[in-house]
């Protein structure tokens, strides 16, 4: 990028993995575990199961279905 910023759902993950203790492959990790769930039902299983927020747990289902060409 130009202006050498993240932007997106990868501008979250420093926060994600400094608030969880995490790196963002373990929750990717989850999410295609639960395949082939859809995109809010990834995103309510970081959050119940794993105690994610809304945004960190969006952001990181965006990112990785993203990735996996499934958006």
């Amino acid at each position: 990028m130009a202006d050498g910023k993240v932007k997106g759902p990868a501008s979250y993950f420093p926060s994600i993995e400094k608030t969880y203790g995490r790196p963002v492959a373990d929750w990717q990790a989850v999410v295609r575990s639960a395949y082939p769930a859809k995109h809010m039902e990834l995103v309510a299983l970081l959050k119940t199961e794993h105690g994610l927020g809304h945004g960190h747990a969006n952001a990181i289902v965006a990112y990785t279905l993203a990735e996996d060409g499934l958006k």
